[in-house]
């Protein structure tokens, strides 16, 4: 079988940042994740919604994220 051609990738996210979205998916599954500024938003029941505050989450503590998309 032939082997991939390429070199090595690099990381998108940092080790970090995808321990924050991990963390932020677990607290929606709890029901603990909540929307807005501060959490006073209603529950977060979105996969896709989860992972973008996770993410958010990570560019506050200065992990390895790229910048939101406009």
């Amino acid at each position: 079988m032939p082997r991939k051609k390429g070199g090595s990738r690099r990381r998108k996210y940092s080790k970090g940042a995808s321990k924050t979205v991990e963390s932020a998916m677990r607290r929606r599954k709890r029901g603990t994740l909540r929307s807005g500024k501060a959490g006073k938003g209603g529950k977060v029941k979105s996969r896709k919604q989860a992972i973008a505050i996770g993410l958010s989450e990570a560019r506050e503590k200065g992990a390895k994220v790229p910048p939101k998309k406009a």
